[in-house]
């Protein structure tokens, strides 16, 4: 099993001046952290205009200053919005590409949509179309990074002609491409396009399980056809994170943030807002009472509390489950709400001294393991994948010049 940390940039108001230097530079500390600590990937949202809840609008610049002053962890948008109407896929591609080199080949490539329309309206995205939207332009990136030149394409929702789109990545094909998950629905939709699905839903392992079966069985049939030039077959499931040798400390560092988590995310779809004026966090708080004297009760009667918020034995007995429910990776959500960067860090430093080691010894064995049993299923998929025809030498369209002749100013070595 592999580990993952993961970033919203969550900034709960009020907001004072440095507020947000301050959380862009610790969250950048942790993943210096957990790079050192031995943690396998690292990944970063793309949001906009999602006051409180996310402030991670240019994911791209933050994992760039991250591969800077990281040598192992991978580093993934965690989703890369693909939507033209945020970004085109060629600039995609490019800073893909761009970021692969300067990585030394440790991208991962989430593809996403959106949800809320504080986004979809601010780019005018209609909320039907949009994951019709994302499957086209996610192919072709992927097609982008791999033919030379890019043959251009004729879509429902974008086109562009014939381009050498540059750099090209490190890693061949491509990096490895992922898919947001919420859903059993997109579980299934993930495995029918041979991308990896990052289940950005909280599910205890029983559904977990279910959700692996789901997707391993579409790898493993004729409904898989491919939108990358390779498969991706990986299923991460995120999960709270806060670690601590006493039970209650740990509930006490944690609880809240992670559960104005997920009330700003219901509030963000299910609450009117008014743009540059939200009070969530206030709001929050005048909802929840003081619940968490009575999760810290709770846990206390019981043996093992299976939501990541807990002792280290807590923790293994989480991601035991989630293991045998045939989850590939776990990524923690460690930064939610207020809570504390001396908090988090601590708690990577615990989880790898006293549980990550159980899993990594058993690492290698089970992914040679688990290839060598979807090989068959892997090729027979790339068969039936739609492969864009590269362009013959001669078919490549030329680009007709400007002018007749460029006028270049020149001036004498006396001026």
């Amino acid at each position: 099993m592999k580990f993952g940390v993961f970033y919203e940039l969550q900034l709960p108001r009020p907001w004072n001046e440095g507020d947000e230097h301050r959380l862009f530079h610790e969250a950048l500390e942790q993943i210096v952290l957990a790079d050192k600590l031995g943690f396998d990937h690292a990944w970063e949202v793309e949001h906009h205009f999602l006051d409180e809840y996310s402030h991670s609008s240019s994911p791209e610049v933050f994992l760039a200053a991250a591969a800077s002053v990281t040598k192992n962890i991978r580093l993934g948008h965690g989703i890369r919005q693909v939507i033209p109407n945020y970004n085109h896929p060629a600039r995609t591609a490019e800073g893909l590409a761009t970021l692969d080199i300067m990585s030394n080949g440790r991208v991962e490539f989430g593809i996403g949509e959106g949800a809320t329309r504080l986004e979809l309206g601010g780019f005018n995205i209609p909320a039907k179309e949009k994951r019709a939207m994302a499957i086209e332009a996610g192919e072709q990136i992927a097609n982008m990074m791999v033919h030379e030149p890019y043959p251009g394409f004729e879509g429902k929702y974008f086109s562009m002609p014939c381009r050498n789109v540059l750099p090209k990545p490190v890693q061949k094909p491509h990096p490895p491409m992922w898919m947001a998950c919420t859903n059993r629905d997109t579980i299934r939709v993930a495995a029918s396009l041979g991308v990896g699905a990052l289940a950005f839903s909280f599910v205890d392992p029983e559904e977990a399980k279910a959700w692996s079966e789901i997707y391993y069985g579409i790898i493993k049939s004729e409904e898989c056809k491919p939108i990358g030039h390779t498969v991706n077959a990986n299923i991460a499931m995120v999960s709270n994170f806060s670690l601590h040798e006493d039970r209650a400390e740990a509930i006490r560092r944690g609880h809240e943030g992670f559960e104005f988590f997920g009330y700003a995310l219901n509030a963000l779809v299910a609450h009117d807002t008014i743009p540059g004026r939200t009070d969530m966090w206030g709001d929050y708080i005048k909802a929840r009472g003081n619940r968490t004297q009575e999760v810290i009760d709770a846990a206390k009667r019981a043996e093992a509390i299976a939501t990541g918020i807990g002792t280290p034995d807590d923790m293994r007995a989480h991601l035991r489950a989630f293991r045998d429910a045939g989850v590939d990776q776990v990524i923690f959500m460690q930064q939610a709400g207020r809570n504390k960067h001396s908090d988090i860090c601590e708690s990577l430093e615990l989880f790898a001294a006293k549980v990550m080691p159980e899993f990594k010894k058993e690492a290698a064995e089970r992914e040679a393991r688990k290839q060598a049993e979807l090989a068959p299923y892997i090729e027979a998929a790339l068969k039936r994948k739609n492969w864009m025809k590269p362009l013959e030498r001669d078919e490549v369209p030329v680009v007709k010049a400007s002018v007749k002749q460029a006028q270049v100013n020149q001036t004498s070595a006396a001026d």
